[in-house]
């Protein structure tokens, strides 16, 4: 089988790893960087150099042009480049998981951070609120709001920028990080990018234990997104999973068994996936709780 990996980064140790599976048991593995050539472009793919199957780990418009290409010739794509696109627009996520019934903050959309200066009482239900880039991408605007002066501030860096408020999750300060690949799930801990965790903590390790419902969450994320490989970023609240962020083919790294469970993938028959449908304007809510305690969060049951 020929699989091709669209990346700007062939040496990720996950990638690395996974090409090394696949040559190893006699597949031809490519590595094929979509922004590396000239102008701005996609070139066509010529019949004889069309590959089985493509691996979408970079997300820029011209690797999801070529990543249509590829489909439109009959390659199969993983992820899909409609299932890719999808999850770079935070707001199309929190009202997909919305439709779905998944666990996000509430969330709002700007079409402009100025905007929120003009909007009455915003944010709407008080400091701290979380201020995102409704389109995600490297070096993109994530950052917890305290208070009027920091966001006078932050909307004097971003002014122009599309941006999503979200409610901000009280938590224990450490990033839940759920991967899946081809339904299997890993799990890691390490400290929230915003808010501190514990004093003197450092970054928990790899979880081999996860219950079962958080299980079932990241999972239930993947059939509602139309992903195979992607990142379920989770906060603990109260024992109870809160999804703050979705990543597809994120740069995983650490797990034993993640490279060859990529392979695996790689080599599977396409499962069929529906689109997502695309409801109104995402409100989402979370139920209230108390703060959780600080320290290394226990999963909850």
């Amino acid at each position: 089988m020929r699989v091709c990996l669209l990346t700007d980064k062939p040496d990720h140790p996950l990638l690395a790893a996974a090409s090394s599976v696949l040559t190893e048991a006699g597949h031809r593995v490519t590595f094929l960087d979509p922004d590396a050539g000239p102008g701005s472009s996609v070139e066509p793919i010529p019949p004889d150099g069309l590959a089985d199957v493509y691996l979408l780990k970079a997300h820029t418009p011209r690797a999801l042009a070529l990543a249509r290409h590829a489909e439109a010739r009959g390659a199969r794509v993983v992820n899909s480049a409609a299932a890719t696109e999808l999850c770079q627009d935070r707001s199309r996520i929190a009202a997909v998981a919305d439709a779905a019934g998944l666990p996000m903050p509430r969330t709002r959309t700007l079409n402009a951070l100025s905007e929120i200066l003009d909007g009455p009482g915003w944010p709407q239900d008080g400091y701290p609120v979380m201020v995102k880039s409704r389109h995600s991408r490297r070096a993109d605007l994530v950052a917890r709001v305290d208070g009027p002066d920091e966001l006078r501030d932050l909307v004097a860096a971003w002014p122009h920028e599309p941006v999503v408020l979200q409610e901000f999750v009280a938590n224990s300060g450490w990033d839940h990080k759920l991967w899946v690949i081809a339904g299997e799930v890993f799990a890691a801990v390490r400290p929230a990018p915003v808010g501190a965790p514990p004093d003197g903590a450092r970054p928990a390790p790899l979880v081999r234990d996860l219950p079962a419902s958080w299980t079932r969450l990241a999972l239930r994320t993947g059939e509602v997104f139309g992903l195979d490989v992607y990142g379920v970023d989770v906060l603990d609240r109260a024992g109870a999973p809160v999804v703050v962020d979705i990543n597809a083919f994120p740069g995983i790294r650490g797990p034993e068994g993640a490279p060859a469970a990529l392979a695996a993938l790689a080599l599977r028959a396409p499962r069929p996936i529906a689109s997502p449908v695309l409801p109104g304007p995402p409100v989402l809510s979370v139920p209230s709780g108390p703060p959780v305690p600080s320290g290394v969060p226990a999963y909850g049951a």
